[in-house]
């Protein structure tokens, strides 16, 4: 699996846990497991008990067309990718005057079903090249401060175990965590994981900031019982960030001359993510 495209960075929780968790979620009566380890080689092996098919009287091994299919989908999956860089590579070459393209692009992007991934790398390059206008003053003592403008960095890849931490901001130390959900139990669980420390949501969704607010409250209040310990947690939300106000802060970056920056940001992070 590492071989193939993109899967140079897999780690192993997702195939030593989270496979065969699931699995034995939508097939608890099934004895036999999908992923199995070699404890002498520490090698990992798909499980070809589960590949064997009754046909008639007989049983066929189908691992051969199952790695055929792989193979095609990896390639589909590729040639995908492929026009999709070229596609923002060009556009981030477009003359500024141009933006009809580059906003149906962004528009597309920021939509609830589109690639989680791919939202992610869109919100951080808008909001990066939003955030980087800010200037900030600060210093020991008031006849020395520095000037500094303020810096979106993006901390891992979308599926790293990060405790939660998406973007982080320097030197105002804002944290980020891009979410498709609204679970209430997701926001607090990211939370608690950096001891209520405030941290903004970049959410996936085109509800209104004022009812976000609401549904969280309301759901986490009808679990938890305690208006008390509802509201520290809703306290810890420095703000959430819908799909509605990335296309307004986006407009305001197309005012600024910023589009070829944030296209750019857009190829630099799409080639990250995908170790391409």
């Amino acid at each position: 699996m590492r071989l193939l495209p993109f899967g140079q960075k897999l780690q192993n929780h997702a195939l030593n846990n989270r496979m065969n968790e699931e699995f034995r979620k939508f097939f608890p009566d099934v004895q036999h497991q999908p992923i199995i380890r070699d404890l002498k080689t520490k090698r990992y092996w798909i499980n070809d008990n589960l590949l064997k098919v009754p046909v008639g009287d007989k049983y066929v091994n189908i691992a051969k067309t199952i790695i055929e299919i792989i193979d095609a989908y990896v390639e589909a999956k590729r040639l995908a990718f492929d026009e999709f860089i070229a596609y923002i590579s060009s556009l981030a070459k477009i003359s500024e005057d141009n933006t009809e393209k580059a906003i149906r692009f962004i528009k597309q992007q920021l939509q609830t079903n589109v690639d989680a991934r791919v939202f992610e790398i869109v919100s951080y390059a808008i909001l990066k090249a939003h955030y980087a206008d800010a200037v900030i003053y600060w210093g020991w003592n008031p006849e020395q401060l520095n000037k500094e403008n303020l810096m979106l960095y993006k901390t891992g890849r979308t599926n790293a175990n990060d405790g939660g931490i998406d973007f982080v901001m320097k030197p105002l130390g804002r944290f980020f965590q891009v979410t498709e959900t609204l679970d209430f139990r997701k926001y607090f669980l990211d939370i608690d994981k950096i001891q209520r420390y405030p941290i903004t949501f970049v959410i996936k969704t085109e509800m209104d900031e004022k009812k976000i607010y609401e549904q969280l409250r309301t759901n986490a209040q009808a679990v938890y019982g305690i208006k008390k310990i509802v509201d520290r947690y809703i306290a810890s939300i420095e703000e959430v960030i819908n799909i509605q106000k990335l296309m307004n802060i986006f407009v305001e970056q197309i005012k600024r001359s910023k589009i070829k920056e944030i296209m750019e940001e857009i190829v630099v992070q799409s080639r990250v993510e995908f170790n391409y």
